[in-house]
C-alpha cells in the first residue's frame, strides 16, 4: 500500500521537502511508517519523539494501522501558531474558523458571533511582540499551518465550548506568513449571555488552540531564527 506523508515547520526545513509518498506492507502502522521515514532521513531521529501524528487530519496513537491512500501528517510540537486554501467552502463572512494569509480585521471576527442574546462578547487579540520568552530580540515572526486540519481543530474546540458552557457563538481566525511587531496573529471572539462565561470560554479557547491546533511559528531576530516548539 502507499501512503502520503506531510512535513511541516522545522521538520520540513530539516529534510528539504514538505511531502513524500511511502510504500508499506499491508497492516503497517504509524510506527512502521516513522521507522521508514527515519531510515530515509536520519536527521529526524532526534526530534520525532516529541512529534504527534495525524491520519487523515485526526490525531492518532503510534500503534494506529494504516490503509492504502491514507494521508499521514507528522506534527511538530505546536506553538499556538502553508496549507492549501480550499475551494468550495462557505463565504468569508460565514466562516467562523479560519487560517488566513492576510491581516486580520478584529471587527470581522466579532461580527461572526454577534447575536441579540449576547450580554457580552469577549475577544482575545494576540499580537507579535518584540522579544521571545527567552528574552531574545525578535524582528518578525513567520507562521505556518496545516490549514485544513487547523480549521477542523478550531471547530472541535468550539464544540468543546458548546458542551461545557452551552455556547455556540465562537469564532477564531489565525494568520500565517510573515508578521511584523504589533500585528495580530490570532483573534478569538466568544459571544455569551453573561460576562463570566465569556471570559472563561475565551481563555479556554486560546489555551486549547495553542495545545491542539497545528500552527507553528518561527522567531527571526538579529541573533538568528528558531522554530518555537
Amino acid at each position: 500500500m502507499r501512503v502520503r506523508v506531510r512535513f511541516f515547520a522545522a521538520h520540513r526545513e530539516r529534510i528539504g521537502t514538505d511531502r513524500l509518498e511511502v510504500d508499506l506492507p499491508e497492516g503497517a502502522s504509524v510506527g512502521d511508517l516513522v521507522e521508514r521515514v527515519v531510515g530515509e532521513f536520519p536527521v529526524l531521529a532526534a526530534v520525532l519523539g516529541a512529534a504527534r501524528f495525524a491520519v487523515n487530519r485526526e490525531y492518532v496513537p503510534f500503534s494506529t494501522g494504516l490503509h492504502d491512500g491514507d494521508e499521514v501528517a507528522i506534527i511538530p510540537p505546536v506553538a499556538g501558531g502553508e496549507g492549501e486554501m480550499q475551494a468550495g467552502v462557505p463565504t468569508e463572512v460565514e466562516r467562523r474558523f479560519q487560517v488566513v494569509d492576510r491581516p486580520i480585521v478584529a471587527d470581522e471576527v466579532i461580527r461572526r458571533v454577534e447575536h441579540p442574546g449576547n450580554g457580552a462578547i469577549c475577544v482575545f487579540y494576540g499580537v507579535v511582540r518584540d522579544h521571545a520568552l527567552s528574552g531574545r530580540q525578535t524582528s518578525f515572526l513567520e507562521y505556518e499551518a496545516f490549514q485544513g486540519m487547523a480549521e477542523a481543530k478550531m471547530e472541535e474546540i468550539a464544540e468543546e465550548i458548546r458542551r461545557r458552557w452551552g455556547l455556540d457563538r465562537v469564532a477564531m481566525t489565525h494568520r500565517v506568513g510573515r508578521l511584523g511587531i504589533g500585528e495580530p496573529s490570532v483573534v478569538i471572539a466568544v459571544g455569551t449571555p453573561h460576562r463570566k462565561q465569556a471570559f472563561e470560554a475565551c481563555e479556554f479557547a486560546i489555551d486549547r488552540l495553542k495545545a491542539e491546533v497545528p500552527i507553528w511559528k518561527k522567531e527571526i531576530g538579529p541573533d538568528g531564527e528558531e522554530w518555537v516548539e
